[in-house]
């Protein structure tokens, strides 16, 4: 007997499998909170250089208002306001002659912020920006924070893995649901700027725990699309989320609390979760792989399958889970097999692709428009339809041209937007909306395209290597906004023209809807050849007459 015939036994889509999708699901939605949380927490607000004339509380007794005094000490900036991070050495009285102007102001004439700042708190009561001044010639250290946490990831995701399948699933998750509870938590009372980075690595590290082992290993294939839907969507209820909460706290050590909070919660009923039946299969533990499979048989009132379990049918079941995972699968083969490796590649452009681009705009809402809490909603709405159309188009249009046109239209939008002046902050909005939905719409064609191309020996290889392409590229895209100046047109050049290069590769791969999954290296080389047959012309036979 097969684990999926135990499965369907104890029941595959009932009363345990909605209420375990449930626990899943509502720690993801937190968890999209903890990746978008810098774009509020760490929002830049608006900040000039201190200067004795205005902010000793001298200014009343000069005489003269802040509007005078703040002339003759700051001159202006790229937006005509206050320069952000530079002060004239003297006063500038000579400016508030009638006919003056301190438009060809000199940088000899000036001097860096020695100070400190003096920020703008109307948005935001505090932020780390603010708190540890990541403005100016320390402003490199805001993307790098965001790198640093989107680096814990990567590290996470390649720990936590190899932990999992030697200890369990559930261990792992429940660890660290906790560890990303307390982690989130320090991080709200760090002292200092590198402190804080070192605890938002240690809720990243958990947050690639959490999202691989938010496993539906007991859902029956039937109900397993509905459930990783569900699963899909806590994301973008999650950005939806952050924004709301956002809104409501506007100081980010409060903030940084609000979001990791709960976790403690989801640790504590994490231990009601069941682990996984087919990992204790396979790892030789059949009293609890039986003792949770009854378990779920009795939540889902299947007594007769819970009388009939044994320890002779685990054992029949174990043997077939381990006789389909001995094929040795490895990375070298994956590359060196003719054709394979063309297919790695170009599929691993398109999950960089995603990555890079998603997290270097969606980590930076202010440059996209002034209303962040608003696009922050946009995104996560739209990114619902977004899905469910990708979906739609998967089936009826093909994988092929949903991913090379998801690409494509996510890169041609933000691009659209080096046109836009800085005015029409509406349509820059719009535009990237649009940009970063269809930039959710390729992570959900490249994960069933990713499937797809590779056999099954080597698929799971294949989807790893994709994965962590997607995660180098989200380390990277935050680090992009410092080329150039800021308020340069050249981060979103780079942001645009990764996704169109990489949608027009998709085209070169093979399309894949409609055609059974390939088990072997030699299936996928016999459809390849037979796609071949199909596309060459018969040859013709030419008759000859003799005169």
């Amino acid at each position: 007997m097969a684990f999926t015939e135990l499965l369907e036994k104890v029941g595959g889509a009932g009363r345990f499998q909605v209420l375990q999708t449930l626990a899943l699901v509502l720690p993801i939605t937190w968890l999209t909170t903890q990746n978008m949380l810098e774009n509020f927490s760490a929002a830049v607000p608006g900040h000039r250089c201190w200067v004795p004339l205005l902010d000793n509380g001298s200014a009343l007794a000069s005489g003269l208002g802040p509007e005078a005094l703040l002339t003759v000490s700051i001159p202006p900036g790229p937006g005509q306001g206050p320069h952000p991070c530079r002060r004239f050495r003297q006063p500038q009285w000579q400016l508030l002659e009638s006919n003056t102007t301190a438009a060809n102001w000199s940088e000899e004439a000036t001097e860096p912020c020695a100070d400190g700042w003096v920020y703008d708190l109307s948005t935001f009561s505090s932020t780390i920006v603010a708190q540890w001044d990541l403005v100016c010639d320390a402003r490199a250290l805001r993307p790098m924070s965001q790198s640093i946490y989107l680096t814990g990831i990567l590290v996470g995701a390649a720990v936590c893995g190899h932990v999992s399948d030697r200890l369990g699933r559930r261990l792992v998750l429940s660890w660290s649901y906790l560890q990303m509870a307390m982690a989130g938590t320090a991080a709200a009372f760090a002292p200092s700027f590198p402190i804080y980075c070192l605890f938002r690595f240690l809720v990243a590290f958990a947050v690639a725990g959490v999202m691989m082992n938010t496993v539906m290993e007991w859902t029956s294939a039937h109900a397993r699309e509905l459930a990783m839907t569900w699963n899909g969507l806590g994301f973008s209820f999650g950005q939806m989320l952050m924004a709301a909460l956002a809104f409501g706290v506007r100081d980010w050590a409060w903030l940084q609390l609000l979001v990791s909070a709960p976790f403690f919660l989801y640790f504590l009923y994490s231990w009601w979760m069941a682990e996984s039946a087919r990992w204790l299969l396979i790892s030789g533990r059949l009293e609890r792989g039986l003792h949770e499979l009854r378990r779920v048989a009795a939540i889902n009132r299947k007594r007769a399958a819970e009388d009939g379990l044994t320890v002779e049918a685990l054992r029949s079941a174990m043997q077939e889970e381990l006789s389909a995972g001995q094929a040795s699968t490895s990375l070298l083969t994956l590359l060196r097999t003719p054709g394979l490796g063309f297919r790695t590649c170009v599929s691993s452009l398109g999950w960089f692709a995603f990555g890079f681009t998603f997290y270097g705009l969606a980590l930076d809402l202010q440059a996209l428009g002034s209303n962040i809490f608003l696009l922050q909603v946009l995104i996560g709405a739209v990114d619902i339809p977004a899905k469910m159309a990708t979906l739609l188009l998967l089936s009826r249009v093909g994988r092929r041209p949903t991913q090379a046109g998801s690409l494509v239209l996510a890169g041609l939008c933000i691009l659209a937007n080096t046109l836009v002046p800085q005015e029409m902050g509406a349509l820059r909005s719009a535009l990237a909306v649009l940009g970063l939905a269809g930039l959710g719409s390729t992570f959900t064609c490249v994960i069933v395209y990713s499937g797809e191309l590779f056999p099954t020996v080597l698929r799971m290889t294949a989807v790893g290597v994709g994965q962590m392409s997607a995660r180098g590229g989200a380390i990277l895209g935050p680090l992009v906004r410092l080329v150039g100046a800021p308020g340069s047109p050249l981060p979103l050049l780079v942001y645009g023209a990764v996704p169109v290069l990489s949608g027009l590769a998709a085209l070169l791969l093979p399309e894949t809807r409609g055609l059974p999954l390939p088990d072997t290296i030699q299936d996928v080389q016999s459809q390849a050849v037979k796609k071949a047959a199909r596309a060459s012309p018969e040859p013709r036979v030419l008759k000859c007459t003799r005169f």
